[in-house]
């Protein structure tokens, strides 16, 4: 099995993350969902293409309410992109990797 490259972020570590200032995709994910899990191996490739570059983070919407209910996360998989601890772009639904990569791309220029 692959290493896992992405930061398993939670209710009580976001904050310090979003505080880094580094661009950062964050992925609201459950177990249960299958677009989820269909997406999570794209996920885990932009995590080792980006490693020294950006963030790439997981949130487990069943276990980290709080950030989930904070950016109004209501259907899933739901990714965030942030740039200088802000929100800058979204994208709803499972997404192809080079769509993702683009978002992600845009964060560092």
């Amino acid at each position: 099995m692959a290493t896992k490259l992405s930061v398993e972020l939670t209710d009580s570590n976001f904050q310090g993350y979003l505080a880094s200032g580094r661009p950062m995709m964050v992925d609201f994910w459950a177990a249960w969902c299958g677009p989820c899990r269909a997406i999570a191996p794209a996920v885990e490739e932009l995590a080792a293409e980006f490693e020294g570059k950006a963030v790439v983070g997981k949130v487990d919407v069943d276990v980290n309410p709080q950030v989930s209910a904070q950016y109004g996360i209501t259907s899933i998989p739901t990714l965030l992109f942030f740039k200088d601890g802000k929100l800058v772009d979204k994208a709803v639904g499972a997404q192809p990797k080079p769509a993702l990569k683009k978002k992600l791309e845009a964060l560092l220029n």
